[in-house]
């Protein structure tokens, strides 16, 4: 595992207060963006997937209608949360605004 990179929980909890669209679970920040319609889930799983190619950081996502289900961590470093997790769950809620999705995360699965 990675550890230098790995944030400790307190600077994760810390961080999370400035990201209110996410929560942390099972070592990984989540969040379910639930969006006016299919095709605007669509539209921010590409605006994800840019954002991935860019950072070079990729999400686990899951798509249900007009919910999208994602999660991040750092695969690299044990699967814990690092600040690429932080910058990019910050650019993640920039494109669900812009296609007009509310966050839920509480709706994440506990069993994921």
């Amino acid at each position: 595992m990675a550890g230098k990179d790995v944030l400790p929980r307190e600077q994760i909890d810390q961080a999370l207060a400035g990201l209110p669209d996410w929560r942390y679970h099972d070592g990984g920040l989540v969040t379910v963006f639930k969006t006016p319609t299919a095709a605007a889930a669509l539209e921010l799983i590409a605006a994800v997937g840019r954002l991935a190619e860019e950072q070079n950081h990729h999400p686990d996502l899951d798509w249900r209608y007009n919910r999208v289900f994602i999660r991040y961590s750092s695969h690299d470093a044990g699967g814990q949360v690092t600040e690429r997790d932080l910058a990019a769950a910050a650019g993640a809620s920039g494109a669900a605004a812009a296609v007009g999705a509310n966050a839920e995360p509480s709706r994440y699965p506990s069993g994921t």
